[in-house]
This record gives structure tokens, C-alpha cells and sequence, in this order.
């Protein structure tokens, strides 16, 4: 079929390609729980650069290469390590961004991932085109004036990541394991911004079986409390329901 011979065929069967070619980037807003407040990671672009926006904070990311990335995924990786030396046990693409002025060096598609980090597991350094790295309460960062589009970009994958927490295990990505429920639950609240009820975020986690049990874990005031591991680090489990407030929240 001809179809079935041009996916078998290599690239250089088919002529080259004449015509403008879009500049292709890959950004991330990677998000912790650090300090009782949802906080995102963010790049300073160096002052004294001749490249756009000079001094001014972003999110980690850069253009795609052909040579070293295979996906999308491969670059969103390699951009976080390279400029701020994260890896994160989970990424997620959020969606596609592009225009004739969101660069002012030309047409421009950014592919943007959201990415999840306990705030233990990480060591911040700058490089690649950053000249600082640091983490940013989510609500301060929307109001500053970052760089290209990076605030539309950073206000929907908060929108993103806060609309699956109420209905997916994601916020476990957040916690260092082993991890107890009491904590699970207060990271679940700093996402979303509001209380849960106790009872039912217990009942739900425990039937959810994306968790086993770690064994007890001392720590803190109280009795020691049972931890937990995740099953399955690849993906977050879903449930049927979305969170209801505490009773007492109002």
C-alpha cells in the first residue's frame, strides 16, 4: 500500500522542505508543596543577555534539538535537568501554545508540560541560560510579568493540576515516601486550596489501592502513624468522585 511505504521509507526519500519553519520550544511549570503553599519553579533569564526578555523570570525550558530529543517528553526532561538540575518522578503534557508574537525572534510553538516534585528531593542549581533558579508561592508568580506567555502558561497548568487533584491520587507525587495520611491529606488541601473532611479523604484513600502500607512511621506529635508507598509511580489512580469540603470549612 502507499501509505505503508512512506511510514517504512527514511527521510531522505522525500524532498526537502521549502518553507518558514516555526520555532519549536518545550516549557514545564513544575510545581512542590513547600512552606504550607503550593510553589512553582522559575528561571531568571540573565540580564546582560541579547536574547528577549532579559532579566526577566520564566519557566524551565528551551528549543527542542532533533539530535538529542527522540519526543517531546525527551526535551522537556533535558530542559529541566540542564537549567535547573530537577528530575521529576512525574510529568504530564499540559497542552500546545503558539503564535506570530509570542517570540519576538518569530513564529513560535511551545509545548508545555506540568511536572510534580517533593520538596525533599531536591537540590536547585542554575545553568543553560539561567542565571538563577527558585521556587515561587503560585499566587506571587501569576502576578509578575514573566516572560513571553509563561503567565498564561503557568495559570493553566495551576488550573490543570487543581482541577485533577480533585479527583486523582496526584498530590502523593508531592510527598517523599514513606508518607502518613494526615500529610497526604494537608498536601491535598494545599493544592486546593481549601479543607477536605477527614473521614471521607481517609476512606477514599485506603479504597483506592494505589497505596501499601510502609510500616509505621514516629515522627512529630502524636502516636506513631502508618505510612505508605505507591504502587504504581507511572500514573495517578482516579476516583469516581471529586472532594467535598470539611464541614466546618464555611
Amino acid at each position: 500500500m502507499l501509505v505503508k511505504s512512506f511510514v517504512n521509507a527514511s527521510a531522505s526519500t522525500f524532498p526537502s522542505l521549502d518553507f518558514p519553519r516555526p520555532l519549536v520550544t518545550v516549557d514545564v511549570a513544575m510545581f512542590t508543596v513547600l512552606d504550607d503553599a503550593l510553589q512553582v519553579l522559575l528561571v531568571r533569564r540573565p540580564a546582560d543577555s541579547a536574547e528577549p526578555y532579559p532579566g526577566r523570570w520564566a519557566l524551565p525550558g528551551g528549543f527542542v534539538n532533533v539530535d538529542e530529543d527522540a519526543t517531546l517528553l525527551d526535551c522537556a526532561l533535558r530542559k529541566l535537568r540542564e537549567k535547573t538540575g530537577v528530575v521529576t518522578p512525574y510529568l504530564e503534557q499540559l497542552g500546545s501554545w503558539g503564535g506570530a508574537k509570542r517570540d519576538p525572534r518569530g513564529w513560535s510553538a511551545t509545548h508545555c508540560f506540568y511536572a510534580l516534585i517533593p520538596a525533599q528531593a531536591m537540590q536547585l542549581r542554575g545553568g543553560a541560560n539561567a542565571a538563577e533558579v527558585a521556587w515561587f508561592e503560585v499566587e506571587a508568580a501569576l502576578r509578575k510579568r514573566l516572560a513571553f506567555d509563561h503567565g498564561e502558561l503557568l495559570a493553566a497548568a495551576v488550573a490543570r493540576l487543581r482541577s485533577k487533584v480533585e479527583y486523582t491520587s496526584l498530590p502523593a507525587f508531592l510527598l517523599k515516601e514513606p508518607f502518613t495520611l494526615p500529610a497526604l491529606q494537608h498536601t491535598y488541601e494545599v493544592v486546593l486550596g481549601r479543607p477536605v473532611d477527614k473521614s471521607a479523604f481517609r476512606k477514599r484513600m485506603l479504597d483506592g489501592g494505589f497505596m501499601e502500607e510502609a510500616g509505621m512511621l514516629a515522627g512529630g506529635p502524636g502516636r506513631p502513624a502508618m505510612s505508605y508507598r505507591l504502587r504504581d509511580r507511572s500514573q495517578a489512580a482516579l476516583f469516581p468522585r471529586t472532594f467535598n469540603a470539611r464541614p466546618d470549612a464555611g
